[in-house]
C-alpha cells in the first residue's frame, strides 16, 4: 500500500521543481550487510526489520575495515513494476570484502552516473516518508521530463553519513542510477 501523500509532506521537505545534482561515481562503493526481497505494500515492515537484523548481527560479528568516517547505504534492485517488489539491501561502507563475516553479504554499488537528490526528513522519524517522496519525485517527476532514463545497473541507493545522525535537520543523498536517453 503506498503512503498518502498528506502523510508524506508531514514528515518530509517537499522536492517538487527540485533539479538534482548530475554526478559521476568514479569508483564502486563496498558495502557489508543483508539483503531483503520486498515489495511496495510490505516494505515499511521490512526495512525496519531488516535494520534491527542487521544491527543485532554485527553485535555478533562485527564487520572489518569500515570506512572512516562511517558510510551506510542502503541499494535497491531488480524493481518489477508490475507487482512493485525489489530486493534492498543495507550495509556499512567498507575498504575491502575479503574478510565478510559469517551470516552477511558483500555487495558492490557501481561506478557510473547518477542524479543525486537530497532527503531532507523535518526529524529522524521520518526516513521512511522523506525517501518515499524522494523516489516518488525521481521516477515519477523528474526522470520522465530529464534527458536520461534509469541506468539500469542497479535502481538506486540511499548514503547515509554523519548527517543522518543529527537529530535535528537530518540528511542523506538519494542516488539514482541514469544513463542518457537515446
Amino acid at each position: 500500500m503506498a503512503m498518502p501523500k498528506w502523510l508524506i509532506r508531514l514528515f518530509a521537505e517537499s522536492l517538487e521543481g527540485y533539479e538534482p545534482r548530475i554526478v559521476d561515481l568514479e569508483r564502486s562503493i563496498r558495502i557489508i550487510g543483508m539483503a531483503a526481497d520486498t515489495n511496495m505494500d510490505r516494505i515499511y515492515r521490512d526495512v525496519p526489520a531488516l535494520g534491527k537484523a542487521f544491527r543485532d548481527h554485527k553485535r555478533q560479528h562485527p564487520i572489518p575495515g569500515c570506512k572512516e568516517p562511517w558510510g551506510f547505504a542502503a541499494v535497491s534492485t531488480g524493481f518489477n513494476p508490475a507487482v512493485g517488489s525489489f530486493t534492498y539491501t543495507i550495509g556499512d561502507v567498507v575498504n575491502s570484502m575479503k574478510d565478510i563475516p559469517e551470516g552477511l553479504i558483500g555487495f558492490e554499488i557501481p561506478a557510473g552516473r547518477y542524479a543525486v537528490f537530497p532527503v531532507r526528513p523535518k526529524n529522524r522519524f521520518g526516513w521512511g516518508p522523506a525517501i518515499a517522496d524522494a523516489k516518488q519525485y525521481a521516477y515519477g517527476i523528474w526522470l520522465p521530463q530529464s534527458g536520461y532514463a534509469t541506468g539500469g545497473v542497479i535502481d538506486d541507493f540511499e548514503y547515509h553519513d554523519e548527517r543522518s545522525l543529527r537529530k535535528r535537520r537530518p540528511e542523506i543523498d538519494l542516488y539514482v542510477a541514469i544513463k542518457e536517453k537515446p
